[in-house]
């Protein structure tokens, strides 16, 4: 039997999100912004840094391709290189080098005990709204412009795994003892190769839709 659409959607929207924000890789590299904080500032540079990057992230879902518009950038060009991008991004995934770019980037402010600076960067941008998830909000809202249940679907999918992020945030400390570097690696490496279909998949109808609009 076939999932409704609607279900097949929020599911892939969630898998996309997940796998591109990836609050397991980023448990380690919170907890290293927040070895200087007490309690109190750790959960604040959790709220905060979450509700900056869904702040991007919406910025970006509502009137991204209003941008591209004014840039004079077509929708199928930015959705091949987009999805060029997130190619690029899955084999670090894969080959373990997405960690070790966002520890250097966290390594680069390391010094900086300020909450509200940490939690904009390099918390919210762009260890969450980062290039490539930035790019999945806009093209996965644009996909189904003009259908609200559907973009509002994409966006729920969107502010679960926001959620589920800050919820990573908040129990960080555990979870990092529970999940150590080993599994933490491992689900990396997976969630990777689940981002590379989605990566092949965007370039190749964007790359369809750019040769169809010139023959």
């Amino acid at each position: 039997m076939q999932p409704h659409p609607l279900i097949d959607l929020a599911i892939n929207s969630l898998v996309t999100f997940f796998v591109i924000i990836d609050p397991i890789g980023l448990i380690g590299i919170f907890n290293g912004l927040a070895v200087p904080l007490s309690g109190r500032d750790r959960r604040r540079l959790a709220i905060r840094g979450t509700l900056v990057g869904s702040a991007v992230l919406l910025l970006f879902a509502l009137a991204g391709e209003r941008l591209l518009a004014a840039l004079g950038i077509s929708l199928p060009a930015f959705r091949a290189a987009g999805g060029t991008l997130l190619l690029l991004l899955a084999i670090e995934m894969i080959f373990q080098k997405r960690i070790q770019r966002r520890n250097e980037e966290a390594q680069d402010v390391s010094d900086e005990h300020h909450v509200e600076d940490l939690a904009i960067f390099p918390l919210g941008i762009p260890l969450i709204a980062g290039p490539g998830a930035i790019t999945s909000a806009l093209l996965l809202t644009s996909r189904y412009k003009g259908d609200y249940l559907e973009q509002g679907i994409v966006l729920g999918a969107m502010l679960i795994v926001l959620a589920i992020t800050m919820a990573t945030f908040l129990a960080s400390e555990r979870l990092g003892k529970l999940i150590g570097n080993t599994v933490a690696g491992v689900a990396t490496r997976l969630l990777g190769i689940l981002l590379a279909a989605v990566a092949v998949e965007y370039i190749v109808v964007g790359v369809r839709q750019i040769w169809n609009s010139t023959h």
